[in-house]
């Protein structure tokens, strides 16, 4: 049984309105030593809010819920106060007076909502990415994953290997008979099934990771050619220091912006050029490490320089633009940190790259959930072969997709997870 646990559920400081919940199998019992006459499960009613003693400390809108209807699935009951910090304190005081009653943990209610099963370990992860959401692409996929995506399409990956065991098991069962019908096909045919949808989610979840984490967009080129100015004017901001002298930018500015509802981090890189001084050395080096390891890199070169010269290698999806064009202007695009020449032509080109990536992603948004879905797709082909090999190995078969249903189980939180469950629930707040 779970303690009954409150807090905040609110952002604290001055607000209109401040809610503090209450869950758990004596929280109308704690209530009621406030609130009189608490109204009936799904019904609202304003009331008095009192201290112990009587004393008057708020009008409120009172909620309650019943166990197994709340979204912790414990009794609960919350209390919409007007958003004093006074208000809110003393509210809490009285709840803290009260006998078996606690103040709840980070993230505490979230878990009472797993452990009660109105929430897998997969929707508990998109509510955490839900509140931290920052774009509308963000939002949109931690929903996603909140309200299901992901669990429904395991449940019904479970549901196909579950089926493809129990074949398994006639033909282990009845080893010493014969058995009326080859059920290899069968197997064959549900092995593929589920795996061709395990595969195709583990394809897109490195685009999930990046819609959840923010791309990445390094801006490249020579010393001076306009970097930082560029990256000043995207971010619409002095994120960089600009400078006449060469060599300025050392080490690699990191600036995060909401473009087309997708997060990106623009990285301004230190100018690539020989050197003899080893701390511009390093700057280069880290800068082209960097580059490298981006998602895209906007080339910003002069004119009749070719991207080849930078030493780094151009990729798929890549720009090539041509800095300083309020000085001149070259073929191609060509822009200009300074008057924002050319500015919107290359964040439209980064936008369509980056939205047609963004199209390709799947429910799995975490690196967690990735592994878990190339352990179980490893699984299964093991299981294919042990099938292939004939009725002889069906046991080894069977305990291949044991193992890939125990992966499956892992990522929706049914097995293995007590190791994640605190790097989870910490990222929550105490109010969650």
């Amino acid at each position: 049984m779970h303690d009954t646990i409150f807090a905040l559920a609110t952002a604290r400081g001055r607000a209109g309105v401040a809610v503090v919940r209450v869950s758990g199998s004596l929280a109308w019992d704690a209530v009621s030593r406030l609130v009189n006459d608490l109204p009936e499960p799904k019904r609202v009613a304003v009331r008095v809010v009192r201290d112990l003693d009587g004393e008057p400390l708020d009008e409120a809108l009172i909620l309650t819920f019943d166990k197994g209807a709340s979204f912790t699935g414990e009794r609960v009951v919350e209390m919409h106060l007007h958003g004093s910090a006074a208000v809110v304190a003393a509210v809490l005081r009285e709840l803290s007076n009260c006998e078996d009653v606690r103040l709840a943990e980070a993230g505490e209610f979230t878990r009472q909502a797993l452990d009660n099963g109105r929430l897998d370990l997969a929707q508990v992860e998109g509510l955490a990415d839900l509140i931290d959401a920052e774009t509308e692409a963000q939002r949109r996929q931690a929903l996603t994953v909140m309200r299901g995506a992901l669990s429904k399409k395991t449940q019904v990956w479970r549901e196909t290997l579950i089926r493809a065991v129990a074949l398994l098991e006639v033909t282990i069962d009845f080893a010493d008979e014969d058995v009326p019908v080859d059920v290899a096909p069968e197997v064959l045919a549900l092995i593929d099934d589920a795996r061709s949808g395990m595969q195709i989610e583990a394809d897109g979840s490195s685009i999930s990771v990046r819609i959840r984490d923010g791309f990445e967009v390094a801006i490249i080129g020579r010393p001076n050619i306009g970097k930082s100015t560029l990256l000043n004017m995207l971010s619409k901001k002095d994120a960089a220091i600009t400078s006449a002298i060469a060599g300025t930018t050392r080490d690699v500015i990191e600036v995060r912006m909401d473009l087309g509802g997708l997060p990106i981090t623009l990285l301004d890189t230190a100018g690539l050029r020989e050197s003899d001084d080893e701390i511009e050395i390093l700057g280069v080096e880290r800068a082209k490490d960097r580059a490298e390891a981006a998602d895209i890199r906007v080339f910003l070169l002069e004119s009749g320089e070719a991207h080849e010269d930078l030493g780094v290698a151009f990729k798929s999806g890549d720009v090539i633009a041509y800095g300083k064009a309020d000085v001149s202007r070259s073929v191609g695009l060509s822009v200009s940190g300074l008057t924002g020449a050319g500015v919107e032509e290359l964040l439209a080109r980064l936008s369509e790259e980056l939205e047609g990536r963004a199209a390709g992603a799947s429910s799995a948004v975490r690196e967690r959930h990735r592994i878990a879905l190339i352990n179980g797709i490893s699984a299964l082909n093991d299981a294919e072969v042990h099938v292939n090999a004939g009725a002889e190995w069906s046991d080894l078969a069977a305990e291949d997709m044991r193992q890939a249903l125990r992966s499956l189980d892992s990522m929706i939180g049914r097995v293995d997870v007590e190791n994640v469950l605190d790097v989870i629930f910490s990222s929550f707040c105490i109010g969650k």
